[in-house]
């Protein structure tokens, strides 16, 4: 393998180009090891920093990780669910299942759940907008991180008026069989809709820490919103490994 002088690309590029297209191949599996940055400097001709910009540029895009005093290997990708608007359907919540729940199972996964909180606070302003109260009004919030196979994928926070959710399960830690919404449903709000936003973007320190995040790897913050004919009963917001959920979503087409 040579450096080719005349390609725009820098030599560190084109190094990491062509280790990219070994991993992709399956010539490098997932826990192989990466060529060293001397074998990569015998290989190609190039000084150590040029060797190191290219196992940096795949540790950045989530390909490669480094293990400290062993060299670079190629990542393990963790266990990827599907998330599809179905899930919230309620022949999901009459047979017993919350939405993850059912997404994991169909998928032949196993899924667990931490709590974190269970507590009343202070409406934040979005929060309190959906609701039409005003910012600062309690609010009962539920906060939990869930696992695929071992591997955190998401934190989300769950907001209720106190009216609604006073005297449920949805204030204890095991919310019951179909989870939080059927209990709303069995306390007489009907889910009628389902409204979500999504945005990808960079995650914060304490997100890559509580989810693990591999260097490069973004963050889907999902904003989801429940109805009922009265209005808004749940405000959701979680955040999700970018690179351990797909999102499938099927609709009318509109007239």
């Amino acid at each position: 393998m040579a450096i080719d002088q005349s390609d725009p690309k820098s030599p560190a590029q084109q190094i990491a180009d062509q280790l990219r297209a070994v991993i992709r191949s399956g010539d490098l599996a997932p826990g192989d090891r990466v060529p060293s940055t001397s074998q990569l400097m015998e290989t190609y001709g190039v000084a150590y920093q040029t060797a190191r910009n290219a196992i940096d540029a795949l540790k950045g895009e989530g390909l490669v990780e480094t293990r400290k005093g062993a060299g670079a290997f190629v990542r393990r990708l963790p266990p990827m669910i599907r998330l599809g608007s179905d899930r919230y359907s309620r022949a999901v919540r009459d047979g017993g299942k919350a939405p993850f729940q059912a997404e994991a199972e169909t998928a032949g996964l196993t899924w667990s759940q931490e709590i974190l909180a269970l507590e009343t606070v202070p409406a934040p302003a979005w929060v309190a907008e959906w609701f039409d109260i005003p910012a600062g009004t309690e609010v009962f919030a539920r906060r939990r991180r869930t696992l695929l196979e071992g591997v955190p994928t998401q934190l989300g926070d769950s907001y209720y008026r106190l009216e609604v959710v006073e005297g449920t399960a949805i204030m204890q830690e095991d919310t019951g069989p179909g989870g939080g919404y059927a209990r709303l449903e069995e306390r007489g709000h009907k889910l009628t809709r389902f409204r979500e936003e999504l945005a990808s973007r960079q995650p914060t320190p304490e997100e890559v820490s509580a989810l693990r995040l591999s260097r490069g790897t973004t963050v889907v913050e999902l904003h989801r919103i429940a109805f009922s004919e009265a209005g808004p009963v749940e405000v959701f917001r979680s955040v999700l490994a970018g690179d351990r959920h797909t999102f499938a979503y099927e609709f009318e087409a509109p007239a």
